[in-house]
């Protein structure tokens, strides 16, 4: 497996990575998320990925279970998890401090982890303003709930727009974007290159 740096940060990551989106909660058990966690593991790879919004928070708790049954180091691995649809409640989505901060409570809780290593906004949120989202951001990683953060499913616009309020402020800007990618979405590396 090689290890690529992680957008502009030291942070050295699988070059593949497991992701937990429609498989944890809704059809695998703890039992076989270890089996395909241990695969992933034994080729190389260090990177896991889940959401608040798989399987209803479910995938977390059983990511979170299997790898404390495998015994592994947390220092050995880079976990990412993404907030945005945390339930019903008016202040359970979107991207304002409130919800990132408690969302982040209740990811590590599910987890069982003390800090993420990185933690992504999984849509953009035009009910919040971007200067909100991007100091909850830092107050996230100052509070050492996470070490960097990111976005998902964002325009160049949008980060562009984040950086730019991050720099105002004199404050840490997204260090990756996720977007969706796979063999029959591939949709931003086609308008990417046009």
């Amino acid at each position: 497996m090689q290890y690529n740096n992680l957008g502009r940060s030291g942070l050295k990551v699988s070059q593949l990575s497991y992701g937990s989106w429609v498989t944890f909660g809704n059809q695998l058990d703890v039992k076989e998320a270890k089996a395909l966690l241990q695969c992933c593991r034994d080729h190389g790879v260090n990177f896991f990925d889940s959401a608040e919004v798989y399987g209803n928070g479910r995938a977390e708790e059983i990511m979170g279970q299997a790898i404390r049954e495998l015994g592994w180091r947390r220092s050995d691995l880079v976990i990412s998890t993404k907030l945005f649809w945390g339930g019903s409640g008016p202040n359970d989505k979107g991207l304002s401090s409130k919800h990132l901060v408690e969302g982040t409570h209740a990811s590590l809780r599910r987890l069982d982890m003390d800090y993420v290593d990185v933690l992504l906004c999984h849509r953009p949120d035009a009910a919040t303003p971007i200067e909100e989202t991007v100091r909850a951001m830092n107050r996230i990683i100052d509070k050492g709930w996470a070490f960097y953060w990111g976005t998902s499913e964002w325009t160049a616009q949008q980060i562009t727009e984040a950086w730019a309020a991050a720099q105002r402020l004199d404050l840490i800007g997204p260090i990756v974007e996720q977007p969706e990618y796979n063999l029959l979405t591939r949709h931003k590396v086609m308008h990417s290159v046009i």
